[in-house]
């Protein structure tokens, strides 16, 4: 097992190199099968499902919880992942929306696998929200696909702002990305433009939103774009039912 992230994966060592590689391609080939799975079930019932990805500290889970309570005629379900603990669980529920935690011990991202258990138990009604809080890493989340509409990567103002250049593939698999904590700014050597370059030099196509989940700075846009995102899975989904 990896001693770095605890993923899994075989480490490298002399002559290993061939094997690793090849049994990093099998668990990412299961992994998307499953992921496929996940989007089917999720598109089949119009539910518009965001992995949300970030390094600790970035203010996921309070982002989540003013979500779900400004949100408050809308069904949103959560599936929490964390190394231990339920703590973010119980925040989510208290915020107002059902939620499943999956403990991932030493491993360090959730899978497709996972997912679609967490799925069965928690069993999101039709047209929902469905959001998925990664474990905190900026590496190993970025290759394993959950099944999501969008990977939506939360940065926040007190981190550095060369994080997409440090963690390209993360940026590069993100369609949106969302620069938390604005309201400090002022207190804070940080450089908005230059991190929104950076991210763009990785990915020309993300989305950026500024936003502060304890102050609101910003959340009537975040909302708007998944009230959006929400409505687009819908038609989606009558379409192809309409079609049948």
């Amino acid at each position: 097992m990896c001693t770095d992230c605890g993923c899994g994966h075989d480490p490298l060592h002399a002559g290993g190199a061939p094997r690793r590689m090849r049994i990093e391609l099998d668990i990412l080939a299961k992994n998307n099968r499953l992921a496929s799975d996940n989007r089917a079930w999720l598109a089949e019932r119009g539910i518009f499902a965001l992995n949300l990805v970030s390094s600790p500290g970035s203010g996921k889970t309070t982002l989540l919880t003013e979500t779900i309570r400004q949100l408050d005629d809308t069904l949103v379900y959560v599936i929490e992942g964390d190394q231990q603990t339920d703590n973010d669980a119980q925040r989510i529920r208290e915020a107002g929306a059902p939620a499943v935690q999956i403990n991932t011990g030493k491993g360090c991202h959730l899978d497709a696998h996972m997912v679609g258990q967490a799925l069965q138990s928690l069993n999101p009604s039709p047209s929902s929200l469905l959001l998925i809080e990664n474990v905190g890493n900026l590496v190993c989340p970025a290759s394993f696909d959950l099944g999501e509409a969008h990977k939506v990567v939360i940065l926040s103002v007190t981190e550095g702002e060369d994080k997409p250049i440090k963690y390209p593939d993360m940026f590069a698999a993100a369609d949106l990305m969302l620069l938390n904590k604005v309201d400090l700014l002022p207190y804070l050597d940080f450089d908005v433009d230059a991190c929104i370059d950076y991210a763009r030099r990785v990915n020309p196509n993300i989305q950026v939103l500024q936003v502060s989940a304890r102050k609101g700075d910003g959340m009537d846009a975040w909302l708007d774009w998944l009230i959006k995102g929400m409505n687009r899975c819908q038609l989606a989904s009558e379409r192809d039912e309409n079609s049948d």
